[in-house]
């Protein structure tokens, strides 16, 4: 039987809103990663049957489908295509789902899976403003939910609501996710997995960008408590215990174990478990907890078998509630940190937090990692991925 199997996988630093990366084209950044996944495993570009992208806002740079731009723009050869994916935040998680999917049916041979996210450039709604026909979705589905709109971040505070998660609680995670981080830079572990990208500031000087941009150091609950609530003047999610805003592009080489073996490559990791399910589109973002009790399911693992959970942490109600439901270890959770130190480039976020998470189980030994996240209008891929 064939099987799906990652060789590689690499990432650009993640640079914040108006940071280091915000003058690049997203097409650009995109060819750096794919070219950097080439040069790492020596990888015939001509071999490459499918580029499968994410990316959330497909207007202006992202437009045109982003996935061919890449590939052109990386110097490829033409007859290699892209296509481009849309499953809003999970947009790049979905992409590994679908390579893997035409690894295993034969359809590819090799498949290379990612994505890319410029927010500086293209903001989280920009497509809806583009609009010349109403806003999204329509009137049966506004119909269908009482006329309620949509919010992802009205849905945190829900969540927040829902579990009894305390303002307290919900900055303490955040301020966890950033030491984490720091610690995981300090440390060296983000080395391996991140591609430099030569970037020119506003004075025309040009450096190295290798460091996430968005760590912060120092936090303390008393300065977080002084935060104003972001989406409900009486609430608790604020801008410090969200995602950040960014920009970012990764990438994940994606073949069968015998087609790596006669290439000479040795796979990290195995797809052993790919899912996706739906849930309401109000709360919206509990998605993860029914995507992982899914993928359990099917792979007949438990909790306990899993060393190593990435639960994207679009906001700290998301990955709180989720540790609440399925009784996870939270050291296990996000142990190198999250969205909220190291940011959300939205399209690109599932195939960064993969990345990592497959460097992280090599580096750690661990033999199972599960990977999930929140998706817009009530959805989430859920993945787990075994150490070879």
């Amino acid at each position: 039987m064939r099987d799906a199997v990652i060789v590689d996988a690499v990432r650009t630093a993640v640079g914040k809103r108006g940071g280091a990366l915000s003058r690049m084209h997203a097409a650009s950044l995109s060819a750096h990663v794919l070219g950097a996944l080439a040069d790492r495993v020596r990888l015939d570009p001509g071999l490459v049957d499918d580029v499968v992208w994410g990316c959330v806002g497909t207007l202006g740079m992202q437009s045109g489908c982003i996935a061919r731009s890449a590939v052109l723009a990386a110097g490829w050869p033409e007859h290699v295509p892209g296509v481009t994916v849309d499953r809003q935040c999970g947009s790049s998680q979905q992409a590994v789902h679908q390579a893997a999917a035409g690894v295993i049916s034969g359809q590819y041979d090799v498949a290379v899976a990612g994505g890319v996210e410029m927010m500086s450039a293209v903001p989280l709604g920009s497509a809806r403003a583009a609009g010349n026909f109403g806003e999204p979705h329509g009137p049966l589905v506004w119909d269908r939910y009482n006329g309620v709109r949509f919010n992802q971040g009205m849905g945190a505070q829900l969540i927040a609501d829902e579990y009894g998660l305390t303002r307290t609680e919900l900055d303490q995670h955040a301020l966890d996710s950033h030491a984490r981080a720091a610690a995981a830079i300090d440390g060296g572990r983000f080395k391996d997995q991140i591609t430099a990208v030569d970037v020119t500031d506003a004075e025309g000087r040009t450096h190295a960008f290798d460091t996430d941009e968005g760590v912060r150091r120092g936090g303390t609950l008393e300065a977080l408590a002084r935060l104003r609530p972001a989406f409900d003047e009486d609430g608790t999610i604020t801008a410090a215990n969200s995602s950040q805003i960014s920009d970012g592009s990764a990438a994940l080489l994606i073949t069968t174990s015998e087609f790596a073996e006669a290439q000479g490559w040795t796979p990290i990791a195995r797809i052993h478990t790919a899912v996706v399910t739906g849930t309401d589109p109000v709360t919206m973002l509990k998605g993860p907890i029914p995507a992982t009790a899914k993928a359990l399911a099917k792979s007949g693992l438990s909790v306990d078998d899993i060393g190593a959970f990435e639960i994207n942490e679009a906001f700290a109600s998301v990955s709180l509630a989720w540790l609440r439901e399925t009784g996870a270890d939270y050291e296990r959770l996000n142990p190198n940190g999250g969205a909220m130190a190291l940011g959300h480039p939205i399209g690109g976020s599932g195939a960064r937090i993969m990345t990592t998470l497959v460097h992280h189980m090599r580096d750690e030994g661990i033999r199972y990692g599960l990977q999930s996240m929140c998706e817009g209008g009530g959805m989430a891929n859920a993945t787990i991925l075994e150490l070879i």
